[in-house]
């Protein structure tokens, strides 16, 4: 399955004015990544992949409809899969991704 290109201009759209930002053919996806460091992606396997801070991997996937991204039948914390139900909660995921990306050394 070939990535979202709508999503993926969405995604565009949202992180217009962040410095640093590059967008990378990855995994059949569309990475963006914001000072070398991987922020969101519009997933080859649909839906947005998200990266956020490990350590709140478990809260966000309880308290939200992300659910833990797999690569070879094991969950990898700090990367969520989230099919956003509009533009506001798309937004927030966006948001998110890029905030924990800045955060990083970059690369």
């Amino acid at each position: 399955m070939a990535y979202d290109e709508e999503l993926a201009a969405r995604i565009r759209d949202l992180v217009a004015n962040e410095p640093a930002l590059t967008e990378k053919k990855m995994f059949g996806g569309l990475a963006f990544l914001v000072g070398g460091n991987m922020a969101v992606a519009a997933s080859g396997q649909g839906g947005l992949l998200v990266r956020v801070d490990p350590a709140e991997s478990d809260a966000l996937i309880a308290s939200s409809s992300a659910r833990p991204m797999e690569m070879r039948g094991s969950e990898m914390a700090g990367w969520l899969r989230v099919d956003p139900a509009d533009d506001d909660e798309l937004a927030a995921w966006v948001d998110r991704g890029v905030s924990f990306a800045r955060s990083l050394p970059s690369k």
